[in-house]
């Protein structure tokens, strides 16, 4: 975990890194009478550092995984079980499961050698940035990258693979394609037990039992049904193949 608090540091510094001649620059006290440039990179830094969350979730598998959660949650009709904080941290388990291949290539090529003065602050962002940038790649769909290609050129900012600031178009296109896929996942999860829910319903209403809510007796069927099929581990198993 510290590795990887690490990793979304150095990535979200990416643009400061690049020009700074040396990473101890952005924490130590100015003797040049330089105080207002330092004042500026600290508090550059400790935003960065309250946005990492956010940018953990922005270049991960963190959002497919959540929104199956929560869709299958909803689905079967259980309002705060289980809770949020067991879905968040099973989401955070599994992307961090997911995402190990690329936070281990990332800490080997970028930032290990950074620590032991091998290569430059900027030759480090852009080797720990490339393993995330090959992840994203290989699961956005092409549809949603060119739409935010093409969004960019009606702007007036011309931009390619091998641009740097290719990754302002990759970030978003790749957090779309993410819910997009959640929501279809989460549209699989839903519609069996929306047939128990319609079965019950059906049954419910021809024996004269208008007064009678079906969700309170289809909810037992239901939480059955994805016992007996195994459900949890049918549903992260999927998940966790869906990626490239």
């Amino acid at each position: 975990m510290i590795r990887l608090a690490i990793f979304v540091a150095v990535l979200a510094l990416a643009p400061g890194l690049a020009h700074a001649q040396q990473l101890q620059d952005l924490i130590n006290v100015p003797v040049d009478g330089s105080a207002a440039a330092w004042i500026v990179r600290t508090f550059g830094l400790l935003t960065v550092l309250s946005v990492a969350p956010g940018i953990l979730i922005m270049v991960t598998s963190f959002p497919r995984f959540i929104i199956a959660f929560s869709i299958l949650r909803t689905g079967m009709g259980l309002a705060t079980t289980p809770s949020n904080m067991i879905l968040t941290s099973m989401a955070m388990f599994m992307t961090f499961y997911v995402m190990s291949p690329t936070l281990e290539q990332s800490w080997r090529d970028g930032i290990q050698p950074m620590l032991q003065s091998q290569v430059t602050e900027a030759q480090a962002v852009e080797r720990t940035a490339e393993p995330f940038r090959t992840f994203m790649m290989a699961n956005t769909r092409p549809k949603d990258l060119a739409l935010f290609v093409d969004l960019a050129t009606e702007r007036g900012q011309q931009t390619s693979e091998n641009d740097r600031p290719y990754y302002r178009v990759l970030v978003p296109a790749f957090m779309l394609s993410e819910i997009r896929r959640g929501f279809e996942i989460g549209f699989l999860i839903v519609l069996p037990f929306l047939v128990i829910d319609m079965v019950v319903a059906t049954i419910t209403m021809a024996m004269g039992m208008m007064m009678l809510p079906p969700t309170s007796i289809s909810l037992p069927f239901k939480i059955l049904f994805f016992v007996l099929i195994d459900g949890w581990n049918l549903l992260v198993g999927s998940l966790v193949r869906s990626f490239s």
